[in-house]
């Protein structure tokens, strides 16, 4: 297993530097070190540090999670299984049953506190060198602006030159590596949901709950140790009312869509603290160019209440890394390779990021978020069928 501890040294040379390893950092690393690439990943957080998430896995992500040899171990950590999904409208309920087959055999919403350690932990046993409290400050270019290296700061305040084919920016909302090559954002959302949310032992629930009312929106979903309960609002709701705190505007939301569950969570015991989160406009950046690329919120982030941004990350870290092997060894330069990457994912989420953002809108009836939500199942299915593709379509070795 190649080192994670914050040593002051590294080697001046690698194929790949990714900064950030969370979900999508790690997992493009991984998927990178076992096709046999030299990965430096830094991160300038501590290993399994907690972060805001609705932890939820669509099928896409679980099927991953399984090629890759990784879903017994979320299991094993206790990750509840999840067998179906239900949509609670104002007027009717409507409940799916996931459907098992060779590899889903339930949806699973796993803490960070315990996804994102599996995944950085398979990347370091495929290989990849991890480096905790090391964080990128600058890129290293040619005069025409080719990025060819990286300059990272080690914990002890040294600032180290490594030279890499490509530099991958899988380091969030406010990537430093979308900053530095200047990477343009070529859509916004036009809403942008709050949350208020925190963590329940009970009530148990078997299933994603996504509830839907008049301008508001909740969801309970299972997880490692109880249930995460959020309650959405439009921003300028929970600028208005914080003053009442936090747990007020809570059970209120949550009384609006589902009565049932307040009492239930009231009738549980002792409330959990609750967090906020004030909510934030999606984007879809240019994610790749010449010695670079973006990956996970980096280069393309949607609103939280359709639960898919794990989902997205996972798919787009494979989706990366099947362009950088084919880009070192097929017929096709990494520089096209990379702009390909771009095109295909787009191809996969620009639909997906448009009814994101109608239904974080919150300004819906109800045939009209039904309908949503089937314009949302369509992309899932498109996502499941690129996974199965990948299948029985191996990246050039």
């Amino acid at each position: 297993m190649s080192s994670s501890t914050g040593a002051s040294s590294v080697d001046r040379r690698y194929d790949v530097v990714v900064a950030g390893a969370r979900v999508a950092g790690a997992s493009t690393a991984m998927l990178l070190a076992r096709a046999g690439l030299r990965v430096l990943v830094v991160d300038p957080t501590a290993r399994g540090r907690d972060t805001l998430s609705t932890h939820a896995l669509m099928r896409a992500g679980v099927a991953q999670l399984s090629r890759w040899g990784l879903l017994d171990r979320v299991r094993a950590a206790g990750t509840p299984r999840v067998d179906e999904t239900t949509f609670v409208y104002e007027t009717e309920v409507v409940t799916v049953p996931v459907e098992p087959d060779a590899l889903v055999d339930g949806l699973y919403a796993p803490r960070r506190t315990v996804l994102d350690p599996i995944l950085a932990d398979a990347a370091m046993e495929s290989g990849a060198e991890l480096r905790w409290g090391w964080r990128l400050v600058d890129l290293d270019r040619t005069p025409n602006g080719h990025v060819v290296g990286a300059r990272l700061r080690a914990p002890d305040g040294a600032v180290h030159l490594v030279r890499a084919d490509l530099v991958v920016g899988a380091d969030g909302l406010h990537s430093q590596v979308a900053r530095l090559v200047g990477a343009r954002t070529r859509r916004t959302a036009r809403h942008a949901t709050a949350t208020i949310f925190g963590y329940w032992a009970e009530p148990a629930s078997r299933g994603y709950r996504w509830l839907f009312g008049h301008g508001v929106a909740a969801g309970v979903i299972p997880t490692n140790g109880g249930v995460l309960v959020f309650a959405g609002m439009p921003p300028s709701r929970l600028h208005a009312e914080r003053a009442r705190g936090l747990d007020a505007i809570h059970a209120e939301v949550l009384r609006e869509v589902s009565p049932e569950l307040e009492a239930r969570l009231r009738a549980s015991g002792a409330a959990p603290k609750l967090r906020a989160f004030a909510g934030v406009p999606g984007h879809v950046r240019e994610s790749a160019g010449p010695g670079w690329a973006l990956v996970g919120d980096s280069g393309y982030y949607k609103d939280p209440l359709t639960a898919h941004g794990m989902t997205d990350a996972l798919r787009d870290a494979e989706l990366l890394a099947r362009a950088v092997v084919n880009g070192r060894s097929g017929p096709d330069t990494l520089d096209d390779a990379l702009l390909a990457y771009e095109a295909r994912r787009d191809d996969l989420s620009l639909d997906l990021f448009a009814v994101t953002d109608e239904i974080a809108s919150l300004r819906w009836s109800q045939p009209e978020v039904q309908r949503m939500h089937r314009d949302l199942s369509r992309g899932m299915k498109a996502e499941v069928e690129e996974v199965r593709r990948w299948e029985r379509q191996p990246a050039a070795a």
